[in-house]
């Protein structure tokens, strides 16, 4: 065994060979890096001017891959220089074409990752409407389908029975199936969240579980960012079993309440007043004009009450909160030119001068006096 090895150290065309197998393969790096710093950038170039979205977004998905090839093309070519591993062996060339497979699904992996901003690209030059809601999901089922598919490549280099596999799979489906319930109605919830559409990315909804602004769907989950900056992770078939209010979807945004004057307020001053609101608020700019009401509604325990009924054109929290301000200032200048006051909660008590009690209290309050 010794000499074996002593022959292999001494043996002056092995160690030419190795030297060439390593210069090859410094060669290839090299060539790697003057592909990534020239040539991929002049490719770069050549794509932006051409004004192809795809074309370029094929060529930034390959960026690395392609890096990659030059060093498996490297150690391809340097390996015949090498007495120690047979280039033909099957086991070899089987480990080469799987690292070419893994080359092209990276690239395609990339591909899919940024398919969100090519779909909307290409959506917006043909006028085709895709809702952002599908976008994730579109992208992680390609990402899954060319994971899958490379895999079961890459097993049949190796001689590995793909088809036993998946009869395998049917085989222990019911078990699969049984352990994988939950799984399972995430991702039919997932369905139906993308079917029925009741939300889509950022919009702000409300549940029972929870409200905020919709950051992502995938198919197990859904993520809603809240207004207190907490992220909440839904599964999706709680989610989709839930009454979802979608508050993005508002055309305009309600104001309702009851205004209380005193019970001494005249009927016209009453009148004036109701009339004047309604006024106020069929000319204001803010006020959506379709749904108004004005009304002397209500006989309550302390005060005439008028309901107010109306919308804002906006939905939006600051500029509601804005317009309603505005709304009740306005309000309190007309009570002020009526000369009309605000009730607040009173209780009247009346006594019966004939009453004994009364008499009695009355004349010992006439002698503290």
């Amino acid at each position: 065994m010794n000499w074996r090895f002593w022959e292999y150290i001494n043996d002056y065309d092995l160690w030419i060979n190795l030297g060439i197998a390593l210069g090859i393969l410094l060669v290839f790096l090299l060539l790697r890096k003057l592909f990534a710093k020239y040539v991929f950038y002049f490719i770069l170039k050549l794509t932006n001017k051409s004004g192809s979205d795809l074309l370029n977004f094929v060529v930034k998905s390959y960026e690395r891959p392609v890096r990659l090839l030059f060093v498996i093309i490297g150690i391809y070519i340097a390996v015949d220089y090498v007495p120690f591993i047979n280039q033909q062996g099957d086991l070899f060339e089987s480990l080469i074409r799987s690292s070419v497979i893994l080359i092209i699904t990276w690239g395609l992996f990339n591909l899919a990752s940024s398919s969100s901003l090519l779909l909307m690209k290409v959506s917006d030059k043909v006028n085709l409407e895709i809702d952002q809601i599908l976008i994730p999901f579109i992208s992680k089922a390609v990402r899954f389908i060319v994971v899958a598919i490379s895999l079961s490549i890459i097993a049949q280099e190796f001689g590995y029975d793909v088809s036993g596999f998946v009869a395998g799979l049917g085989l222990g489906g019911l078990a699969f199936a049984l352990a994988a319930q939950e799984v399972i109605r995430n991702l039919f919830g997932g369905v139906v969240i993308i079917t029925e559409k009741p939300f889509t990315m950022g919009d702000w909804v409300e549940t029972p579980s929870v409200e905020g602004v919709v950051e992502d769907i995938t198919f197990r989950s859904t993520r809603i960012r809240t207004f207190s900056e907490s992220l909440v992770t839904i599964p999706n078939s709680t989610l989709s079993n839930e009454p979802i209010t979608n508050w993005s979807e508002m055309g305009k945004r309600r104001i309702f309440f009851n205004l209380g004057v005193e019970y001494s307020t005249p009927k016209d001053k009453l009148e004036s007043v109701v009339k004047r609101i309604r006024e106020l608020l069929e000319n204001h700019e803010d006020i959506h004009p379709e749904t108004i009401f004005v009304r002397f509604d209500n006989y309550n325990d302390s005060s005439l009450d008028i309901m107010l009924y109306f919308f804002t054109k906006t939905t939006a929290w600051e500029e509601y909160l804005e317009i309603k301000e505005d709304i009740n200032f306005k309000i309190m200048d007309i009570l002020e030119e009526e000369d009309v006051s605000i009730a607040f909660p009173s209780r009247s008590l009346y006594l019966d001068a004939d009453d004994e009690a009364v008499k009695r209290f009355s004349s010992s309050f006439k002698d503290e006096q």
